[in-house]
Formats: C-alpha cells, structure tokens, sequence
C-alpha cells in the first residue's frame, strides 16, 4: 500500500510525470469512482493513453500495478464517504456555500494525511536531534520561505537558537558556515528545487544534519536527507495546474514546536521572556 494514497501520491507527483502520464492522473482524480470499477483497458481508453502507460503510471505512484492502485483508491472513496468529505475540485464564488465545503474537505484531508504518515519512531529522533542542535537553519525558496521563518521564530522562542531568511545568497553562505551537531531543516514542497539541493550538499559537505518536509517522498531532497518528514497535498484538486499550499508544511512545524514545548524543561521560560519583552508593545 503507498502510505500517500492515491490522490496525495498523485498531487505530490504530479510535476515528474510524462505528458500521456498526466492524462491518466488527471482523469483519476476526477472520475475516482469511476476508475474503482474499470480495467486497465478501459482506463486507457478513457484518459485516451495505452494499455502499457496505465501499467508504467501505477509502478511510478508506487503500487505494485493497477489492481493495488485501484484497492487503495476505494478506500480513499470510502473513507470520504464515511467522513462526509464531499472532495471535489470546484470551487464557484457564485456558490460559496459548497465552495467552502470543498476547500474545507481537502484541507482536513491534507492535514490528517500528513498526520497519518508521520512515523513515531522518525518523529522522536527528529525531535531529539533538534532539541539537541547548536544552530538550527531553516531553509526554504520560492512559497515556502513563510514557512521557514515560522519555524525559526517559534523555535528561537522555545530557546532553541535558529535562523532563516528570505534572500538565497544569504541562506546559503549561513549553510556554508555551520558544522557537526547543526541542523539544516529543508522545507520544500516538490523536493526538486536546485538551489536547495546545492544547500543540502553544502551542509552534508560540512557534516550537517539534514532534515527535509516536503510532499515528494520519491525527490531528490528527500533522497539527501538524514530524516525527511512527508507531507500530504490536494492543492492541485483546486488549483488545477498550480499548487501552493502551506498547510501540511505549518502543520509539521506547529507538531514539532508542540512537541518541544512540552519536553523542553525551559521552554516556558524562555517563551515567557519573549512575552514579557514584546507586551510593552501591546496596547492596553
């Protein structure tokens, strides 16, 4: 079974498929039902490819081939069936009400598959790598740069001393500084960026440790990482040929930081400092 699901695997995916490829993903992820009850043959014919691209579309996504494909895709129809999640890719400012049910049902589907694939194991070790960092960096480009100056802003507030930036050149000079017992956490929706697997590269030359979020297991920042965190996206079955969201990612950030939170002995006092220097900021 791919720990993604079909839908996920398919929005993680999407971008590393070929062009007859994305034929077959895009008729999946609107004719999901539909798929569940047809054949290799009829899935062609449908997403008008071949018998041959079906089969190499399902070892691409991890299954075994179609029959394994089409298992899990009933339980992800049957499992929104069961949670009521009416996922659908419309979205209609003249019907607002169904569009924010929409938006809704694929974002609790994005963060409860996220939670879903996080490994207990994986997990502890991440958090004590982290609490034990000298220099944390996180690292991000392009949509994820929010997310990375998150992270770092709340990190630095539980005491543990981080960094990020908006500009390129600067993260990757501050990469090119750090050594054992740093941490570089690589935040990256495709895992395919070039400039953050330059990063990557500098910080492993330098004997960092590497951590990766991001939505492509199968990428080539996940493939470099010491520990990667997977995420899971339905951005695209709103979005259509752009996605962007920032949930999963800030969902990852808020487990770690919560987590750190209740393990760290000093951790309310160091938030508790920060409160106390910024409240003559807030008005009465």
């Amino acid at each position: 079974m791919n720990n993604q699901g079909v839908s996920g695997t398919i929005c993680a995916s999407y971008e590393q498929f070929f062009d007859a490829e994305k034929k077959i993903a895009d008729f999946i992820m609107s004719h999901k039902k539909e798929v569940v009850d047809m054949t290799v043959a009829e899935l062609a014919r449908a997403s008008a490819t071949s018998d041959a691209t079906v089969s190499r579309f399902c070892r691409r996504c991890g299954f075994k081939g179609f029959q394994s494909l089409k298992m899990d895709l009933a339980k992800e129809v049957l499992e929104e069936e069961r949670d009521n999640l009416q996922v659908s890719n419309e979205i209609d400012r003249n019907n607002l009400p169904q569009s924010l049910q929409n938006i809704l049902a694929n974002k609790m589907a994005e963060m409860a598959g996220t939670m879903g694939m996080m490994d207990p194991e994986t997990l502890e070790t991440v958090l004590r790598v982290l609490e034990n960092a000298r220099v944390i960096q996180f690292a991000a480009v392009g949509n994820t740069i929010p997310v990375a100056m998150d992270g770092a802003f709340k990190f630095n507030q539980l005491g543990l001393c981080s960094v990020s930036g908006s500009i390129w050149e600067a993260q990757i000079a501050h990469t090119y500084n750090l050594c054992p017992g740093d941490v570089v956490m690589i935040i990256s929706n495709s895992g395919t960026s070039k400039r953050l697997l330059t990063l990557a590269k500098g910080a492993k030359d330098n004997g960092v440790t590497i951590i990766v979020v991001t939505n492509n297991e199968t990428s080539p920042l996940a493939r470099i990482a010491d520990y990667r965190i997977i995420t899971a996206t339905r951005e695209k079955l709103l979005t259509g040929e752009f996605w962007f969201s920032r949930i999963p990612a800030m969902l990852v950030i808020e487990t770690l930081y919560l987590l750190l939170f209740t393990s760290k002995k000093d951790a309310a006092a160091h938030i508790r400092r920060h409160e106390d220097s910024i409240r003559p900021d807030k008005m009465e």
